[in-house]
């Protein structure tokens, strides 16, 4: 059965949302006030996840998100009319959360034969042919392109295009990565000598001077 890719980019997409409440699309310029456990509980629930030990522990001691130590804002999360979610960010898709975040060395394979097998204008008797042929690769593409991310939250805006990405689903739940695609077209893990920081290591380093480029 042929897949209808146009179609199910548009059922992946609506996996994005906005926080479209009235709230600042940036973080606040302070830390805001940390959550309960009741309110946790209710935001795991929601979005089918368990939050990762040091994440946790820092929105129930800590902060919700805000301004926080020397690696900047992180993206608050709280609840809006669309539910619980971090605020200011139309990047994660909720709909994939709970599903495992891929290595990068897991489909590297699939995607250089997803680009190989990218239409040429040549292989086709009309443009139109054409057109209907790419547009369907496009979003084939564009799927693939957002399965990437699944089970991981942008968890910080890091400007220019990049972020920085928490993992909450997975055997790699937990760990810090920086999507580096605006450019370099890679997803890359944060590293502190030589091993994956840690979230609370995070919190006190700049995204960018983790990235092994």
């Amino acid at each position: 059965m042929t897949t209808d890719w146009m179609a199910e980019a548009r059922r992946t997409a609506r996996g994005r949302r906005s926080d479209a409440s009235g709230f600042p699309a940036r973080p606040d310029d302070c830390p805001a006030p940390r959550l309960s456990e009741t309110e946790v509980c209710e935001a795991e629930a929601e979005l089918g996840i368990v939050f990762p030990d040091q994440y946790r522990a820092y929105l129930l001691r800590r902060s919700a998100g805000g301004v926080d130590g020397a690696g900047g804002a992180v993206n608050r999360l709280r609840r809006s009319a669309a539910g619980w979610g971090w605020q200011g960010d139309s990047d994660t898709n909720y709909d994939l959360l709970a599903t495992a975040f891929p290595h990068p060395d897991s489909y590297s394979a699939a995607e250089e034969e997803l680009n190989a097998r990218g239409p040429s204008a040549d292989d086709f008797p009309d443009e139109n042919a054409y057109r209907t042929a790419w547009q369907q690769w496009d979003a084939e593409y564009e799927v693939f392109q957002e399965r990437k991310t699944s089970g991981a939250a942008y968890i910080q805006d890091n400007g220019c295009g990049f972020a920085t990405l928490l993992v909450v689903t997975g055997p790699l739940r937990g760990s810090l990565w920086f999507d580096g695609r605006a450019t370099c077209d890679r997803i890359l893990p944060l590293h502190l000598d030589g091993r994956p920081v840690s979230f609370e290591e995070w919190l006190t380093r700049h995204s960018m001077d983790l990235v092994g480029w």
